[in-house]
């Protein structure tokens, strides 16, 4: 078995003018291979006191690893501090993507964002800006989102029922043990402090209007709302963006699969199924911890109460209660999965998109809700 023949690193210098230094590389920069030192480099610099600017020539260079890399991100070093501008026109495209990944202005971006102070009217601009791009981003995944529906009722989508069976398993089941805490400690809340109240007028059975009325008609969606923002919808941007890493969604798109409708459908469809379930759930748990204020502190009759919260709410209360669900759950899948799909390539990034993806589908359920209320209230419901 023949040993594959290399060719010898080299480099040269070559001066065009008096202020431009040439660099000429040659034959195999490998790690297996010996390259030349970069204080070869460092002396021709210290060499020429005129010295302004570096190119590089790549033109005989026949193979490159990590050597390469290494060479040139200490000749950049050197130039840095000696203010010699480095052209970097002449060095191969896979080079120059891969020393800008590895620059010390990228990973400081990656970590810590935009660096620098800006004025209060360029941050309004660039927020304003921001705002709209968004807002453009927003409805054009939306609109992907309908297509990618539209396509699923036609039976023409790429969708996996195992995925859709796992997204409901994990939003739905799993998340019972925190909806019962949240929604059963809202109750007592409500309860303690309508009873302080009441007890001042001798009304206490009104408790359970209260409490009824307010957990089965908004509470109940907005606080399983807000638990399924922090839990699932995190969740989704989390595993989305994760996948944009390591570039599994483009691994998707390459094999002609929409990740659309391979990723973001199920997961939609998971949540707005699961959601008014979820919110029956924590209404009934509402009751019960209003219940228990009810019963044990209010010394209020177990059956009184009872009769009290079938009296006070109403089949429309309920059913309001279901859609402000329902449009929770659909919004939380959203922002969930569009952060994710627009999540950087790095671990930070994941973080960000986690994080803005719970900013996002809170902001959205208390602007949806004021929609909703307003449109009831119009509608006399």
């Amino acid at each position: 078995m023949s040993a594959k023949i290399q060719n010898k690193s080299e480099i040269k210098f070559s001066h065009p003018s008096q202020d431009t230094l040439v660099v000429h590389f040659a034959g195999d920069w490998l790690l297996e291979t010996a390259s030349p030192s970069t204080e070869l480099f460092e002396n021709e610099i210290k060499s020429v006191k005129t010295l302004r600017t570096v190119n590089y020539d790549t033109k005989n260079l026949t193979n490159w690893d990590s050597s390469l890399l290494l060479f040139l991100s200490k000749a950049s070093d050197i130039c840095v501090q000696r203010n010699i501008h480095i052209g970097m026109e002449g060095i191969p495209q896979g080079v120059r993507k891969l020393l800008d990944l590895a620059s010390p202005k990228r990973q400081r971006k990656g970590i810590t964002g935009k660096a620098g102070k800006k004025s209060f009217l360029v941050r309004v601009a660039d927020t304003t800006l921001d705002f709209i791009r968004t807002s453009k981003e927003m409805s054009a995944f939306i609109g992907e989102a309908a297509l990618a529906f539209g396509k699923l009722l036609c039976g023409k989508a790429n969708f996996r029922r195992s995925d859709f069976m796992n997204v409901i398993q994990d939003s739905g089941a799993q998340a019972l043990p925190i909806v019962t805490l949240i929604s059963a400690l809202v109750g007592l809340i409500f309860a303690f402090v309508g009873a302080l109240q009441l007890k001042l007028f001798g009304a206490q059975i009104y408790v359970a209007d209260i409490v009824g009325i307010a957990m089965v008609r908004v509470m109940g969606a907005i606080m399983t709302g807000i638990i399924m923002a922090g839990r699932t919808g995190a969740s989704f941007a989390a595993q989305i963006g994760t996948m944009q890493v390591n570039e599994e969604v483009d691994a998707l798109k390459t094999l002609g699969i929409s990740p659309m409708e391979f990723l973001v459908l199920p997961r939609m469809l998971a949540l707005a199924l699961m959601m008014p379930l979820l919110c029956l759930y924590a209404d009934l748990m509402g009751i019960i911890g209003g219940m228990v204020v009810g019963v044990f502190m209010l010394d209020l009759n177990f059956m009184e109460y009872f009769n009290q919260t079938k009296s006070a709410i109403a089949l429309t209360h309920l059913w309001v209660g279901l859609f402000h669900s329902a449009v929770f759950g659909v919004l939380i899948a959203l922002a969930g999965c569009l952060k994710g799909m627009q999540c950087g390539r790095s671990a930070s990034a994941v973080g960000t998109a986690t994080t803005s993806a719970v900013v996002t589908s809170i902001v959205s359920i208390i602007i949806s809700t004021a929609i909703i209320t307003i449109v009831c209230e119009v509608l006399g419901i």
